[in-house]
């Protein structure tokens, strides 16, 4: 289908520093893409890297731009003189200096604009979907690239948030808060911005003036995580016996996850219940991510021993989609994992939203959660049935967790038909609320509401092209 050619079915292109990952964004990402092309529309990706090729569309469509990669030598260069609390030993950035990173950062951006509207131009995209480019600084260059292209060549830009830089310390202390404040994200008007609760969307009309749209997190609850004949050997496979009670922590290795609280909460289920402790495993599924940070790492592999708690560190074995690795291993999703975990554990002290948890409920899971700040103004009103800690935290900053907890830990571990009457409850409710019906309805009234301005946008890249060509 020539989706340029039709009224009402656009080409998008969707720009991110990293696709084909299993972080939040990659994964929310695909199941974008997998709606607009059910409604008709054409999806082009503009990624710095690709973890692993994309399912849902063609690899012809999946172009690379390295300079808007996380993890590029100019990225890492801008970041260590900018944010300061990224060093052991950061750096005074005088006056003189931050004039040069400014100046160095308009230049390049303007270079890589000028990129990426060349691709736009080759493949007649009409509107582009900036995957939380202009949210967290992770691309600089991205960031920089995206705002020219949006506010000077006026493309229609469609600015997808799913957390921002003032929301994490080591982003929140930097040397270019003006600048930040301008592009991160801009509020030029001709853009459509969308946030994934409310929270953010108050925010965003504080801050920014703009009046986001509000486009939750949702889950494929239409084709639900089970046990089958790929992921039922998954015990087996890493050494488990089939009563071993799995714990999963289903997110990566990076301290806002607060995987120390879900250690000292087994540890604390295993001290009262020690009749548990020869079958009960915790295991983290992902990653340490994009916030490299190896004293986490080991300061997790040291609380689990001091708790005697059998720790299972399986990032090697999962990826964003099913296959083997290097070693002829097999891979498994994160459903997969979900689909033998008994409970997840997830107690974060901030999160844009929760993908885990959807995942949870859609596994058919229980949940121990804490009542993180988004968890209580957009998830908790649903009256799902969670184990819910509070978000309490001691003088030496440690969640606060009290015995209830703990009790409702080991019977839902111990009374199956119990739990599961709470997941299929749970199941009911998240499909509902924030399955792909919701993200159907919400996608398209995005794309109704911006359409004038991508119809508008289209005309001005097929003029440029034009004038380009002459």
């Amino acid at each position: 289908m020539n989706s340029g050619n039709n009224n009402h079915t656009f080409r998008i292109g969707i720009v991110s520093g990293k696709l084909g990952d299993v972080d939040g964004v990659s994964l929310e990402v695909d199941k974008w893409i997998r709606i607009l092309s059910e409604m008709g529309h054409e999806i082009v990706t503009i990624s710095g890297k690709y973890t692993s090729p994309l399912q849902s569309i063609p690899e012809s469509n999946q172009l690379m731009l390295k300079q808007i990669g996380f993890d590029t030598p100019s990225q890492k260069q801008y970041e260590h003189l900018v944010f300061p609390y990224l060093l052991k030993h950061p750096r005074i950035l005088g006056s003189r200096d931050r004039k040069n990173v400014l100046h160095n950062l308009q230049v390049e951006g303007t270079e890589t604009a000028n990129l990426l509207f060349e691709q736009i131009q080759e493949r007649d995209i009409d509107v582009i979907i900036a995957e939380n480019t202009n949210a967290l600084p992770m691309t600089l260059i991205g960031g920089m690239a995206v705002y020219k292209l949006s506010t000077e060549k006026r493309v229609a830009t469609i600015f997808h948030h799913h957390d921002f830089w003032w929301e994490r310390s080591r982003f929140s202390s930097n040397y270019i808060e003006g600048l930040l404040s301008r592009i991160m994200p801009p509020a030029d008007p001709g853009l459509e911005h969308v946030v994934l609760s409310s929270y953010a969307s108050h925010i965003l009309k504080s801050l920014k003036r703009v009046h986001p749209l509000i486009i939750p997190n949702c889950e494929d609850f239409d084709s639900p995580v089970v046990l089958d004949s790929y992921n039922s050997d998954f015990r087996s496979d890493l050494g488990f016996r089939d009563d071993d009670i799995l714990l999963v922590q289903p997110t990566r290795i990076v301290r806002r996850k607060r995987i120390e609280d879900s250690l000292s909460l087994t540890g604390k289920l295993l001290r009262k219940y020690p009749d548990l402790k020869k079958r009960v495993h915790f295991i983290i599924s992902l990653y340490q991510g994009d916030e490299p940070d190896e004293n986490y790492i080991d300061q997790i592999r040291e609380k689990a021993a001091d708790l005697e708690i059998s720790l299972h560190l399986i990032s090697h074995r999962v990826a964003s989609t099913r296959g083997s690795n290097e070693k002829g291993d097999k891979l498994y999703t994160s459903r997969d994992v979900l689909a033998n975990a008994d409970m997840v554990l997830y107690l974060p002290v901030w999160e844009g939203f929760g993908n885990a948890l959807l995942e949870a409920f859609a596994a058919k899971v229980p949940v121990v959660t804490t009542t993180y700040l988004v968890y209580k103004t957009d998830i908790k009103i649903m009256r799902l049935d969670n184990i819910e800690i509070r978000d309490t935290y001691d003088d030496e900053g440690h969640l606060i967790i009290p015995e209830r907890a703990v009790d409702e830990m080991y019977y839902i571990l111990t009374h199956p038909a119990e739990t599961k009457e709470i997941v299929e409850k749970n199941f009911l409710i998240a499909r509902k609320e924030f399955g792909f019906s919701t993200l159907r309805y919400r996608i398209s009234s995005m794309i109704k509401e911006y359409g004038d301005e991508i119809r508008a946008s289209r005309q001005r890249i097929r003029k440029s092209k034009k004038a380009y060509s002459v």
